[in-house]
């Protein structure tokens, strides 16, 4: 469709969110902008980019009303499209394809981005952990509160639904964990060090602190209304989130309380309760603690989040030592969950959990092995599109093996919601040793899910 032609002037991969309800007047159209990578594009090619977007996916939908486009492919660069949610858009352009290595699987990745990295913790840090997670859930009296407990990235403790902690976990990971805020990070993933997705600030709404019932943007609305019409929040900006004297972290972006000239507290928006919620993220060290508490339970507004967030330092401060400790003991840094002579990708879509090699290690992979994981997973990809229009409703058991030229070995095997990718780069000759491997792996590792027997 010439869509070389039309990329922009700047080569390499483009990533952009935008909301295709926003930015529809004159003078606002920066507001449709959610995320672009790389963030240092002027907002003219930002522009360019998404406008090109909106016009490919407005004009196949004229083909297809019910199902949207999902990839288009020109000479040499492709335009992947992924509907997150209702006229939410993430769209990777301008990304060269070449001859030799093409990554069909791009709107898996982004599903798979969508997911959360637990911690694997002992008994006696679970108990610790159990135990804090108590103490904020009362922290409101009364009301019940909600709270999310992160380590290193990592998910310790929910009490939110699957949608809600996967909302959360990813946008406390863009900016709200102590790496982000030392490092200004400008990824678009629950691993640090890679680039992928977000669901945040689709699924999530992120509103000015202030009546709830003129300024939380609902998923459905096209529009914020009230006196807050001209003013849209964009939470995803970089450096606005500074952690206080008292641990919590504050922000700015949600504007600042007129009665006391302090930053507002965020609010968000729970999809499974419904209801609107104070976000007070609070870090000790290496662990990030999110508190929610419900609005409608605070009376005077900020003084009110200030009294609970005092409740919770003189309740919970000596508990939130000792699970820091605890969890610190048992860590194992940022290869703990490496796994010698394997790199690996496992994803648990019906619990929405994921676990992987470290990056640091990814990148030791041979171009050989990338190349045949590549071929690996659009095979997959072609093996799931076939289940589906034989089996509608119905999950097929997989197994995929491709041997690459520097003949390491690309492994995928999928059974009962869960997928394992692997690469295997000293597996010997044989396809036999490689699937020994695999079964060691799976015993030892997830509970001898993937294995054959």
């Amino acid at each position: 469709m010439g869509l070389a032609s039309a990329s922009t002037a700047t080569d390499g991969m483009q990533l952009c969110i935008f909301d295709l309800r926003r930015g529809q007047n004159e003078g606002q159209e920066l507001d449709k902008i959610l995320f672009f990578f790389p963030a240092d594009l002027p907002f003219s090619t930002q522009l360019s980019v998404i406008g090109l977007s909106e016009g490919l996916i407005t004009f196949t939908r004229i083909f297809s009303p019910e199902a949207a486009c999902e990839i288009i492919e020109a000479e040499r660069h492709s335009h992947v499209f992924y509907e997150a949610e209702t006229d939410i858009w993430m769209v990777m352009a301008d990304f060269p394809v070449g001859k030799k290595l093409q990554l069909p699987s791009f709107r898996d990745c982004l599903k798979e981005r969508g997911t959360v990295q637990m911690l694997t913790m002992g008994r006696e840090a679970a108990i610790e952990v159990q135990s804090l997670v108590s103490v904020l859930d009362s922290c409101a009296g009364n009301s019940s509160c909600y709270s999310m407990i992160l380590f290193h990235d990592l998910l310790v403790s929910t009490t939110l639904s699957p949608d809600d902690t996967i909302n959360l976990f990813t946008y406390a990971v863009l900016r709200l964990s102590p790496n982000a805020l030392s490092s200004g990070v400008n990824s678009w993933s629950y691993i640090r060090r890679g680039s992928t997705s977000s669901h945040f600030v689709s699924g999530s709404a992120l509103t000015h602190s202030g009546p709830v019932s003129e300024q939380i943007y609902h998923s459905s609305d096209t529009s914020p209304v009230g006196n807050n019409i001209n003013r849209v929040t964009r939470a995803l900006q970089h450096g606005k989130w500074y952690k206080g004297k008292d641990g919590f972290l504050v922000t700015d972006i949600w504007g600042v309380d007129v009665g006391s000239l302090v930053c507002a507290t965020p609010t968000v928006w729970l999809q499974q309760t419904e209801e609107a919620m104070y976000l007070c993220p609070y870090q000790f060290k290496s662990l990030t603690l999110i508190l929610l508490i419900p609005v409608s339970s605070i009376l005077n507004g900020e003084q009110g989040v200030a009294l609970v967030k005092q409740q919770l330092l003189e309740n919970a401060s000596l508990k939130i030592l000792k699970v820091e400790e605890k969890l610190s003991k048992g860590w194992g840094g940022e290869n703990a969950y490496h796994v010698s002579g394997y790199r690996y990708l496992l994803v648990d879509g019906d619990r929405n959990i994921s676990r992987a090699s470290p990056p640091g290690k990814v990148t030791t992979l041979a171009k050989e092995s990338l190349l045949a994981l590549s071929k690996l997973r659009d095979e997959v990809d072609l093996e799931k599109s076939r289940a589906k229009r034989d089996n509608a409703g119905c999950e097929k058991d997989l197994e995929v093996s491709i041997r690459a030229k520097n003949n390491a070995w690309a492994i995928a095997r999928i059974t009962g919601g869960k997928e394992l990718y692997m690469v295997l780069e000293k597996a010997s000759e044989t396809l036999l040793y490689a699937s020994d491997a695999v079964e060691k792996f799976s015993n030892r590792y997830c509970n001898g899910a993937f294995s054959l027997d």
